[in-house]
């Protein structure tokens, strides 16, 4: 039997979002329970409510990699066979994808998300969650991709599926970069696209991306909060009933061995939660 676990890591700083680290650990009460997948936890510090400075395009530069190394030293000692990664934002996948691919070589990424995740430094846009693709591919920024150990992933090994408009950067990224890409605002990827792609790997990672989902139908979602304008992207497009195909088409037709559920943002639980916080009688 393979060891799974699962490895809750409430990263925010990457995201510049307090209720990326509330949303990871409420998550972790969500999904299933399974004895048999046992709970690490990346140390990460609760929010302070401290604005951080961004280093070298990086926002909380030192923070974001602090998180990665301690994720990569809990998985190492762990030494599993599969992941699932309970984030936090998109930052968290860089640490178990990298190992991952150190056990499997022929290993290919399933990204379902709205947004491509491959900006830089260069982009004007200091949140690392939206770099950690590039990274993966050894493009990103050298202080985050140096981190990893093995092979850094082939264009051709990556399929998106969910994917929205583009700011001409990515777009340009992905092209320069060889990146076979479709905009899915129209149309999102067939099943049988899905599986032409898993027929050409041995094991599969999936990263999941809440906000692929729409957020006129989902709320808690980075896009459903209307105060926030993070890079000028947009929603995802999906329901809930096709992303449960999606991920059912996957799941049931390749080996998985890592699977990473990133960027749940509960808004109104959190505010809810603070509300409380501020109530005697539970704080006496």
């Amino acid at each position: 039997m393979r060891k799974t676990i699962r490895l809750l890591y409430p990263d925010y700083v990457s995201g510049g979002l307090d209720t990326y680290y509330f949303g990871a650990n409420l998550l972790a009460h969500i999904l299933p329970k399974n004895e048999n997948q046992p709970l690490l936890k990346v140390e990460i510090p609760p929010p302070d409510g401290k604005e951080r400075s961004v280093t070298d395009g990086i926002y909380a530069k030192e923070e974001v990699l602090a998180g990665i190394k301690n994720a990569m030293a809990v998985i190492n000692e762990a030494k599993p066979d599969r992941i699932i990664t309970i984030g936090g934002n998109c930052v968290v996948s860089q640490a178990p994808f990298d190992y991952l691919h150190g056990i499997y070589e022929n290993t290919g990424i399933i990204w379902i998300d709205a947004h491509p995740d491959v900006s830089t430094v260069k982009d004007d846009y200091p949140n690392a969650h939206a770099m950690v693709l590039g990274s993966l591919m050894g493009y990103g920024d050298s202080s985050l991709s140096d981190l990893m150990k093995n092979r850094k992933f082939k264009a051709d090994e990556i399929l998106y599926v969910g994917l929205q408009g583009l700011h001409d950067y990515q777009k340009n990224f992905l092209q320069d970069a060889g990146v076979d890409f479709k905009v899915q605002t129209e149309e999102f990827v067939s099943d049988e696209e899905i599986r032409t792609f898993m027929n050409r790997f041995e094991h599969i990672l999936v990263h999941l991306d809440i906000d692929v989902l729409d957020a006129a139908l989902f709320h808690s979602t980075y896009f459903a909060n209307k105060n926030l304008v993070g890079d000028g992207s947009g929603s995802g497009k999906m329901t809930m009933e096709k992303l449960t195909a999606v991920l059912k088409c996957i799941t049931d037709n390749a080996d998985v061995v890592g699977l990473t559920i990133a960027e749940y943002l509960p808004f109104d639980e959190h505010k809810l939660h603070d509300m409380f916080s501020e109530i005697n009688i539970f704080i006496d």
